[in-house]
Order: C-alpha cells, then structure tokens, then sequence
C-alpha cells in the first residue's frame, strides 16, 4: 500500500459514539450559526419540510450516491420510524447496501488516504475481496450471504409464480428468522428495516445497475428464465408510484397537500419518481393531479452541461413536475454533511 509506513491505507472499521437526541440543541445552534447562504437554505429546507408535514403532507426522499455506505440509515431510519417519510426512491445500490451494513458493518474496512491509493493497491484490495465505495471497503462475502438468501426465494418463485419488486425481495430477507443472529449493526441503523416496520414502499429504478441486480440477471441466465417473471419491471413500478401518489392526494373529500420530494443527489433515483406526476397529468390526462407539493435537492453537481443533477428546482416547471408557488430549495453541497442536518432538525435533536 502507498506510504504504509507513515498512515495505512487501510484501518479497521471503528463504531461511532451514540448521539443525544430529542434535546433541541442541534436545532438552536443551526438557527442561531445558519444564516446566510447555504446554511440558511439548509434552515430553510427543513422548516419548510416540518411545514409540509403540518399541513398533512406526505413525503418522499430519494437516495442518490453511496448514502447507505455512508450510515445516512441511523438518521433515516428515525425519520421513517416516526413517519416523517413515507416513501423511498433509491438506486440498487442504497437498497442492497443497507442490508450488507446491517450484516457486515465489523468485518468493513476503512481507507482515510482513499485518494492516494495507487492501482496496485486497488489490486490488492480487490484481491483480498473488497469492494471499495470512497473510503469504505465492502467485503465480497456478505454479498454472497444475501445472494444466497435471496436466491431460495427466487427459485421458489419458480413454482409459485410470483412476481415481486425489489425491495419485495429484501423485505422478505429481512423477515427470516435467523437473520438478526447474524446483525452486526443496531437493527435502529437499518433504513431498509425501518422502511419495513412501516410498510413503506420503496422504488428502484435501474435495478440491474447494482450487485445484486447483477447476481439476479445471472441467476435467471443460468436457470433460462428469459422473461425474469418473477422481477416486477420498472414500468410497473412508476405505475405503483402513480397509485401511490393519488392515494396520498385522495382524502376522504378533504383537500390533503400533494406530496413533497426530498431529493439527495440526483440521476435515476430522482427523475423516475418525479416524473410520475407529468405522465399522470399529460399522458394519462389526469389533469386534476396535483404538483408535487415540496421540493428540496441536495447536489453538488455544477449547474451546467444540461445535466438532471445539477438542474435548479424551477427548470422543473416547463416540465410539468413543480409549480410556481411550490416551495422550493436548492442545497449545493455534500449530502452526507447536510442530510444529517435536516433530519435532526426536523426530528427536533
């Protein structure tokens, strides 16, 4: 490894202390130090989500990049717990790396001089079976543990015919009985398991774009399963968004605001979810379907180059996704700082 002599490439996984919730200091020292600038639309974006939330509003937070890597599910898993989200849209990626946390978190191995890494040490750390996502390192095995959970209900559905969607799949997983025997995280970290408590869905768009997506194509190649029957298809999952997104709106006769749409990061995990409300009001002709209701975006992607990710909130009006008078936040900055912020603000920490 480089200059192993001076700091190791590669040090062991270390547990964070416990954090005080619930005592409101987090709250006072973002409103009496965020004042300007990014840290005043942090601010601003969380009272404005605690607003929706009043109002009787529900809400949707996508996850974009490596979140569950980066432990965001022990403050996620708070906010889904106390039912301040009530849907998720995230890559494979989010989906499946919660689970590896929950399952691996000691066997992990950290890299704090991740950018000096040279392509040998990349070698010898793809040689020891890790997987490295910045300066996390996850071991090959715990992927094959949950492969090889995931894939006896596959091959049941085989038999049965059924059809689930992804997160279908892992919540079953997360059902078995020894499972917990083998948690090597706080079952309070899992976002994935609190999104199950609750019976939250949970859409992945792209799913074939992340490991077990990969082991799931393999999987079907190698047993001839040409038409991947049992995997519900990404059309049917904007299909079930859009049956969400009604319910949410529909209010016994009461008028109930739209839902709102937290977005961190950006690419597939944001744009397919939003989008189900221009196919509804254009392309189903649903006109009477409201704008999403709130609207914050966390990215640190340049604002250029015709790029979802780096789009400023109102470029997303000519697309019949946001309103004018929909509230509207724009945070550029790292999630993984400015995520945390939020929901301990609206969590009242």
């Amino acid at each position: 490894m480089t200059d192993s002599s001076a700091t190791p490439a590669v040090a062991p996984a270390t547990a964070a202390p416990g954090f005080q919730t619930g005592t409101g200091q987090l709250r006072a020292f973002m409103e009496y130090h965020y004042l300007h600038f990014n840290s005043r639309e942090v601010v601003a974006a969380a009272k404005g989500y605690e607003a929706h939330l009043d109002t009787g509003g529900k809400m949707m937070v996508t996850l974009a990049g490596a979140m569950s890597t980066a432990r965001l599910g022990r403050v996620l898993s708070r906010m889904i717990r106390a039912g301040k989200v009530h849907a998720v849209c995230c890559t494979g990626a989010n989906l499946e790396e919660d689970v590896f946390t929950l399952l691996s978190a000691n066997e992990y191995e950290h890299c704090p001089n991740w950018r000096a890494l040279t392509a040998q040490d990349e070698k010898q750390l793809y040689d020891q079976g890790f997987n490295r996502v910045t300066d996390t390192c996850i071991p090959e095995d715990v992927m094959r543990h949950v492969e090889g959970r995931l894939r006896s209900i596959w091959e049941r559905t085989l038999k049965t015919e059924e059809r689930f969607f992804p997160f279908e799949f892992f919540y079953e997983v997360l059902d078995q009985p020894d499972l917990a025997e083998h948690f090597q995280a706080p079952a309070d970290d899992s976002w994935l398991l609190a999104a199950k408590e609750m019976g939250i869905p949970v859409y992945t768009p792209g799913w074939e774009d992340s490991t077990i997506g990969n082991i799931f194509t393999a999987w079907a190649m190698t047993e001839n399963v040409y038409n991947h029957t049992c995997l519900r298809t990404g059309t049917e999952q904007l299909a079930h968004l859009a049956r969400w997104y009604r319910e949410q709106t529909q209010g016994g006769g009461e008028k109930v605001p739209a839902p709102g749409f937290f977005q961190i990061g950006g690419g597939i995990a944001g744009d397919f979810p939003i989008c189900a409300v221009p196919m509804m009001r254009q392309d189903l002709k649903w006109t009477d379907t409201p704008y999403w209701g709130y609207f914050c975006q966390i990215s640190d992607a340049d604002t250029s180059y015709g790029g979802y990710s780096g789009a400023v909130p109102n470029e997303k009006i000519t697309w019949g996704k946001l309103d004018v008078e929909t509230p509207k936040y724009m945070i550029a900055s790292d999630a993984t700082i400015v995520a945390p912020l939020i929901f301990g603000y609206v969590l009242g920490d």
